[in-house]
C-alpha cells in the first residue's frame, strides 16, 4: 500500500503529469535512435525533438531557433551567466536573492550584487548604481523567487538595463514562473530565460534556455555540436518530448489553476491566523499563488519540519539543496528578516495535485506541531531554572 502523504513541496519538485509520462514512453522503448544520426530511425527521433522545440517556443513566445535544451535550470542559469561573461566584456550582476545557480556563478566571476527590499522586490535605484560602476556582461533577475514566490517587475528592470547597460544580456531564471505566469508576457523583456521541466510536471534532468537571436553566448559544453554548437551532447529525446507535453498542459490549464490554487492558499492562511507570532513573508498581490511563505517567532524550522514529516506533511524551510541540510536563508537575510525570525521559516508550495482538503488537514497539523515545539521549549526552559 502506498504511503499517504500531503505533499506541499511543489517548489522543490512536482509529480510528473500522466500525459508527460505517456509522451516519453515510446522514446524509451521504441524510437530509441540517436537524433544526430542520418538514417530514417534517427530522423524519426530528430523530428520528435523538432516538434517539441516548436511547442516549447510557442509557449514562451520565442522563435523555435531560440530554444536550447539543457540538463535543467542550473545548467541553463550557468550557461546564461558564464556564457555571456566569456563572450563579452564586463562583469555579471544579479540580485541578492537569486537561486544559487545564478548567485554562485556571479560570485565566482566576481560580479556585482543588487539589493532587494523588505518583500524581496528589486531595489531599482541600487540596480542603476551598480550598473553605473563598471561594464556589465549580464544582469540576472528571477521572474519568481523560489523561496518566497515574490514576482519581479521585469519590465522595470528591463528599462533600466537597456538604458544603463545596453550591451548586457538580461537573464531571468523563470523556473518557478511557468506554472503561474504566462511566459509570453516575460519573454519580451529579457534576452535569456531558463526553465526546468520537473517544476511543471515534466521529468528531472531536462531544462530549457531560450536565447534571443543575437545574444551570443559562449557554450559551456563542447563536443558534437548539437543545438547549433550552443550545447553539445546527445539529446535526451524522451525527456525533451515529455517536457513539451508537460509545459503545453501547464500553459493550457494555467488560468484555472491560478484561480484554484489562490483560493487554497488564502484558505490556508486563514486557518493559520490564530498561531501566535506567525508572520506572512510576502503579500498575496506580490507573489505567485503556488507559494505560501511564513515565519513563526520562537520556532525552529528543523523541529517543526520534523513534526510535520512525522504526520505525513511534506514541506520545507527554503530551497532544496544537495545535502538536504538546514542552512540560513540568504533570501530572507537579503530581505532584512532577522535571524531569530528566519529560523522559524516555513515554505508550503502547491501544484496541480494539491487539494483543498489536504491543505485544511495540513493547517491542523501545523497548528498542533507549533504547540508541541513551544511546549517542549517551555519544558526545557523550566528544567534549566
Amino acid at each position: 500500500m502506498a504511503e499517504r502523504l500531503i505533499y506541499l513541496d511543489h517548489a522543490a519538485t512536482t509529480p510528473m503529469r500522466a500525459e508527460a509520462v505517456e509522451a516519453m514512453r515510446p522514446f524509451l522503448t521504441e524510437v530509441f535512435a540517436n537524433p544526430s544520426g542520418s538514417h530514417r530511425f534517427a530522423r524519426r527521433a530528430r523530428q520528435a525533438v523538432d516538434e517539441a522545440r516548436e511547442s516549447i517556443a510557442a509557449t514562451i513566445g520565442c522563435d523555435l531557433g531560440e530554444i536550447v535544451f539543457t540538463s535543467g535550470g542550473t545548467e541553463s542559469d550557468n550557461m546564461a551567466v558564464r556564457g555571456s561573461a566569456e563572450s563579452r566584456a564586463g562583469r555579471p550582476v544579479c540580485t541578492a536573492t537569486e537561486h544559487h545557480a545564478v548567485l554562485h556563478a556571479v560570485e565566482r566571476l566576481e560580479g556585482g550584487v543588487v539589493r532587494v527590499g523588505a518583500t524581496g522586490e528589486v531595489d531599482l535605484d541600487h540596480l542603476e548604481s551598480v550598473l553605473a560602476e563598471a561594464p556589465v556582461s549580464s544582469v540576472s533577475v528571477m521572474a519568481v523567487n523560489n523561496e518566497t514566490g515574490v514576482i519581479a517587475d521585469l519590465a522595470a528592470v528591463s528599462r533600466i538595463v537597456r538604458r544603463r547597460a545596453p550591451g548586457a544580456v538580461l537573464h531571468t531564471d523563470a523556473v518557478q514562473a511557468a506554472c503561474w505566469i504566462d511566459l509570453r508576457t516575460i519573454w519580451p523583456h529579457v534576452d535569456t530565460l531558463a526553465l526546468s521541466a520537473h517544476k511543471f510536471g515534466g521529468p528531472k534532468g531536462v531544462g530549457v534556455l531560450a536565447i534571443r537571436a543575437g545574444s551570443n553566448l559562449a557554450p559551456l559544453i563542447l563536443g558534437g555540436g548539437q543545438e547549433r554548437d550552443r550545447r553539445s551532447g546527445t539529446h535526451n529525446v524522451a525527456g525533451i518530448v515529455s517536457t513539451a507535453a508537460a509545459l503545453a498542459l501547464t500553459d493550457h490549464e494555467r488560468v484555472a489553476e491560478v484561480a484554484r490554487v489562490s483560493a487554497i492558499r488564502e484558505d490556508l492562511f486563514a486557518r493559520l491566523a490564530d498561531i501566535e507570532g506567525l508572520r506572512r513573508t510576502v503579500p498575496s498581490a506580490l507573489s505567485v499563488p503556488g507559494v505560501a511563505h511564513l515565519c513563526i517567532t520562537g520556532i525552529e524550522s528543523e523541529a517543526l519540519l520534523y513534526l510535520l514529516d512525522e504526520e505525513g506533511v511534506c514541506a520545507s524551510s527554503a530551497s532544496a539543496c544537495a545535502s538536504g541540510a538546514m542552512e540560513p536563508s540568504h533570501v530572507l537575510a537579503a530581505m532584512g528578516v532577522s535571524a531569530d525570525l528566519a529560523r522559524g521559516s516555513l515554505r508550503l508550495s502547491f501544484g496541480h495535485t494539491t487539494t483543498s482538503a489536504e491543505v485544511a488537514e495540513a493547517a491542523d497539523v501545523i497548528g498542533r506541531a507549533v504547540e508541541r515545539v513551544r511546549e517542549a521549549t517551555r519544558r526545557l526552559g523550566s528544567s534549566r531554572n
